[in-house]
């Protein structure tokens, strides 16, 4: 079972003092939080595209080459790469250049997006939502498969013949599909014979199993067998179970209560914060023996094969991220490869 790490490289004022990193500072703190994550041995380090004031990566691509300069065994991902307003020729160009920067550890996570920003600034109609991702992919993996192109379809002009370079170390070089919550993004994943990615945020994790479900009948339909299964969810480990609740929940109210007002939902409280933070609950926050009895409680429910966690949400100081990369790294991910051998 591999173990690792997700962010979106938030930056938002911090809910004690308002200061606001500035984003050289955020970058610099980003990078070496991947640096930690490949020190304590954990698997992956995934980090996300946004197009948004609030989040400092909207080119994953070039973070992850940065990094991959600085790491030696980490598998280094998107979270998601927002491919419905993307080139996926460039995509390709842009991953497998970074697999060669890291000697075969790079990883896209092809998706929507959970913000719409990307589409009106690179051109795109929302109203092409799900014929975007699906056209798009579909070029994705020939570009992929193929060192020479020839394709056409809706939304991009034409390729006849072209050679797309450079090609990646991996043969082929992976590709997820991340799946937030509608059952037909996982079942294109399955039929594609593509690993799936669950984001799951809220609620309880227990109601995305039929998703689970559905990625591997259809992968099974197809002829492609049993698919890899990931789970991303937000957290945060501390020494003690309140210190992490007690750290964790200022800045993640500030985040999404803030999105909430955009979308309609209720501001985050502490009782629904401690809600989630029960056993069949989404967040995964506690001290390193909670959060390895959760992964490994929730793993048997969703059958996963991968488990990202998601620090942080909102602007937790980089010293308290720091610890908590380390004591993911160095208790947890034991503590849940133990259970998980045996």
């Amino acid at each position: 079972m591999e173990l690792g790490i997700t962010t979106f490289g938030d930056r938002f004022p911090d809910p004690a003092t308002g200061h606001l990193v500035s984003e050289a500072q955020r970058m610099q703190d980003l990078l070496e939080e991947i640096r930690l994550a490949d020190q304590v041995g954990l698997d992956v380090f995934a980090v996300g595209e946004h197009h948004r004031r609030d989040f400092i990566v909207s080119a994953p691509a070039v973070v992850l080459a940065a990094a991959a300069a600085q790491t030696s065994s980490i598998r280094l991902a998107s979270a998601v790469t927002v491919l419905s307003s993307d080139d996926p020729v460039r995509v390709y160009q842009q991953y497998a250049t970074v697999d060669l920067i890291a000697n075969g550890r790079a990883e896209i996570i092809a998706g929507r997006g959970s913000f719409i920003e990307s589409y009106p600034l690179f051109g795109q109609d929302l109203s092409d939502y799900d014929a975007l991702f699906a056209e798009k992919l579909e070029l994705l993996l020939k570009v992929r498969a193929q060192e020479t192109v020839s394709w056409r379809g809706r939304f991009r002009p034409a390729i006849d013949g072209r050679g797309v370079y450079p090609r990646a170390v991996q043969q082929p070089l992976p590709v997820w599909v991340g799946v937030g919550g509608t059952p037909a993004s996982a079942d294109r994943a399955g039929r594609l014979g593509l690993p799936m990615t669950l984001a799951i945020i809220g609620g309880q994790p227990a109601r995305f199993r039929p998703f689970v479900d559905l990625h591997q009948a259809a992968a099974s339909q197809a002829g492609h067998g049993r698919l890899p299964v990931a789970v991303n969810s937000h957290g945060y480990v501390a020494a003690t179970s309140q210190r992490a609740a007690d750290e964790f929940f200022p800045p993640y109210e500030v985040a999404m209560s803030g999105i909430g007002r955009e979308r309609g939902w209720p501001p985050m409280t502490r009782e629904a914060f401690d809600a989630m933070r029960t056993p069949d609950g989404a967040l995964f926050v506690g001290s390193p023996q909670q959060v390895a009895d959760k992964i490994l409680l929730q793993r048997e429910i969703l059958g996963f094969d991968r488990f990202l966690l998601h620090i942080s949400v909102g602007t937790l100081p980089h010293a308290q991220v720091m610890k908590a990369i380390e004591l993911f790294g160095a208790e947890v991910a034991p503590a849940v490869r133990r259970a998980s051998a045996t």
